[in-house]
């Protein structure tokens, strides 16, 4: 059986867990001059430019009231710029500049780097199941 904390209380272990990763995660954004959140904002607008600033928030994990400094940190980076929705004068699309669309092959290597450094710890069937365990956290209802 694994070794866990306090009786393998699920929220302490993830916790721990997470900060492992982020010293390896850490690793990769500073060398670009990002943090690991700026890093998977700019990834979501390389899937999709020019999405609204709550989607972005949505897509990693944080509360939209909260998500505004972290734009202007990417912002003043020169990375992103904010431009009026063209059908919603009230509402702002984030889009990519020219700075931030030069990054995207260097933080797709570091994604690679990342993936595989991670990969090379566990099994195929462990991955597997790691998938499919936090598939199922991030599905449960409050």
């Amino acid at each position: 059986m694994a070794d866990l904390y306090f009786g393998g209380s699920v929220w302490c272990n993830i916790d721990i867990a997470v900060r492992h990763l982020e010293v390896i995660y850490k690793q990769e954004t500073e060398a670009l001059g990002l943090t690991v959140i700026e890093w998977y904002v700019l990834q979501l607008l390389y899937e999709q430019d020019g999405q609204m600033a709550s989607r972005l928030a949505d897509g990693v994990g944080r509360p939209p009231t909260s998500f505004t400094p972290i734009l202007d940190k990417i912002e003043n980076k020169g990375l992103i710029e904010r431009r009026q929705h063209p059908a919603d004068r009230r509402s702002v699309k984030i889009h990519l500049t020219a700075k931030g669309l030069e990054m995207k092959e260097q933080i797709a290597v570091s994604i690679e780097r990342i993936e595989s450094k991670l990969r090379q710890s566990f099994s195929d069937k462990e991955w597997q199941k790691y998938e499919a365990v936090i598939a199922a956290f991030q599905n449960l209802s409050p």
